[in-house]
């Protein structure tokens, strides 16, 4: 696998985070009896037991992935970013466990985020015509459907480019109060169709291209680390297996391997 030089990477990227993980929320009490959705807000469904373990296990996955490029070294930083629902908030809270799993001096900050909200389906949603709107929306499009009193995945797309914008703002002007030598992750946890939309935003990926991508299943988490060329990739954790998974073609992948690397020729171990 083709790295490059720790010093060269620090001077280019200055205060930029080394990771953006994007992290959806756990299983939700929705997966054990959708009809909660009847009489319980959106926003204010919570974790089931699965939903909160999933929570918990994965805070230890990427923790062990952040510890392992590190060493000794205990430079590194985590940043949160979160959806206002009361599951992802959930998610946060078990990912960092309690400061058992990421100790405080690690944790820089938390950002509650309404711009990582789910898409809105409406308010209290009827589970009969909720399944003829996702019938719908398959047939006509994912990406311009509106959901009937509620959004569509554009109207997320536009505010999900917004918080972008801010975020590439704070990241440029050094808001997390890092220094040189500190290693930052910024976590976002947020929902499906949102991260979706956020890698569409950051890639520059097309309307046909966001139509193959695949949701992430409960806790599963995208790793935008930054490359040699100083972009971010998801080339550097994650397998052309993993991404072929997820629904990216063979020139997505390509580009990502550019961002990640400065070549289109491939690299890295599978």
């Amino acid at each position: 696998m083709a790295f490059c030089n720790g010093q060269v990477m620090r001077q280019m990227q200055k205060y930029l985070p080394k990771r953006i993980i994007l992290i959806r929320h756990g299983e939700s009490e929705v997966n054990e009896n959708e009809q909660v959705l009847e009489y319980v807000p959106n926003y204010k469904i919570q974790l089931s037991k699965k939903g909160s373990d999933q929570a918990q296990n994965i805070g230890l996955k990427i923790k062990d992935m952040i510890v392992s490029e590190n060493g000794e070294s205990e430079n590194w930083k985590l940043f949160f970013y979160v959806s206002p629902s009361n599951r992802t908030r959930e998610t946060m809270e078990g990912i960092i466990g309690k400061g058992e799993t990421f100790p405080k001096e690690n944790l820089v900050g938390i950002r509650e985020e309404c711009r990582l909200r789910e898409q809105h389906f409406g308010n209290f949603q009827e589970i009969e015509k909720r399944k003829k709107i996702k019938t719908t929306r398959c047939s006509y499009g994912k990406f311009f459907y509106r959901v009937p009193d509620g959004e569509s995945s554009a109207d997320v797309y536009d505010r999900v480019s917004s918080f972008i914008e801010m975020l590439w703002r704070d990241m440029e002007m050094n808001k997390f109060n890092i220094g040189t030598s500190d290693e930052l992750n910024l976590i976002v946890v947020s929902h499906g169709l949102t991260i979706l939309l956020f890698l569409m935003k950051w890639f520059n990926w097309t309307v046909q291209q966001f139509e193959g991508l695949t949701n992430p299943t409960n806790c599963e988490y995208r790793v935008l680390q930054l490359g040699c060329n100083g972009d971010y990739s998801l080339a550097i954790h994650h397998n052309v297996d993993d991404l072929k998974e997820w629904g990216l073609s063979d020139e997505m992948i390509e580009d990502q391997d550019f961002r990640a690397y400065g070549s289109k020729v491939h690299k890295r171990n599978i």
